[in-house]
């Protein structure tokens, strides 16, 4: 994981003391600064005055504001730091609600830190503006807009499935992914979580990529996922 040494915030909104006391441990462990806030009304206030880079806001809170509508204020004032959502509820209707009223990823509960930490990771990456057409990690270059890729300067040619998952592995370089965000952002939500077919587009992308270079770009973080590196 990349350690940031500075000037990250995060706000946890969370009744639940155990989880809360487990992700902000977590989360200081990375050296981000976490504020916590019980109820909804707090975490609204909170955001309201203080520049946060990330907010992790559970939907059921005691009180009269859910996670949900604490997102849904706080993009009708502007204020747009990424949120996740997380949720008991692991229904396609309440994530597809949760994305409609600003939110920029959910995850189920019960979840673990290590995933959790990689999703604020690649938000937080996007943030950094990883958004243009042209992506290059190490001698591997991605052209968006002209669906190419080269190594070395040699052309590969990669199907429609192998192209969007390259893409998103180098939007989010240095930054493990797990199996189940690459399905949601290059499948879809209805994709089935206990399918191989990450681990068979991830051998078809490495074979083409890697194979028979010195430098390995394409790396698997055994037991949680894959990331993309010089």
């Amino acid at each position: 994981m990349i350690r940031y040494d500075k000037g990250m915030r995060i706000l946890i909104i969370e009744d639940d003391k155990d989880i809360a006391n487990f992700v902000v441990q977590s989360f200081k462990e990375e050296r981000f600064a976490v504020d916590w806030a019980e109820t909804g009304e707090k975490g609204l206030l909170w955001a309201k005055v203080n520049g946060y880079d990330l907010g992790v806001f559970d939907i059921k809170l005691p009180g009269a504001l859910n996670g949900l509508q604490v997102c849904r204020e706080l993009r009708e004032k502007g204020i747009v730091f990424p949120i996740i959502i997380l949720s008991v509820a692991g229904d396609v209707t309440t994530k597809i609600e949760a994305l409609n009223l600003g939110a920029d990823d959910y995850l189920s509960k019960p979840f673990s830190v290590a995933e959790l930490l990689a999703r604020v990771h690649a938000l937080l990456r996007r943030e950094k503006k990883i958004t243009g057409p042209l992506l290059r990690v190490g001698d591997l270059e991605l052209d968006a807009h002209a669906h190419s890729v080269s190594r070395g300067g040699k052309k590969i040619e990669l199907n429609r499935k192998e192209f969007a998952l390259l893409e998103y592995l180098m939007r989010n370089p240095g930054t493990t992914l797990t199996r189940s965000m690459i399905l949601e952002h290059v499948w879809d939500m209805n994709a089935d979580p206990f399918t191989n077919t990450v681990d068979v587009h991830i051998r078809f992308l490495r074979e083409k990529i890697d194979v028979g270079r010195k430098k390995k770009l394409l790396k698997t973080v055994h037991g949680f996922g894959y990331k993309i590196e010089d």
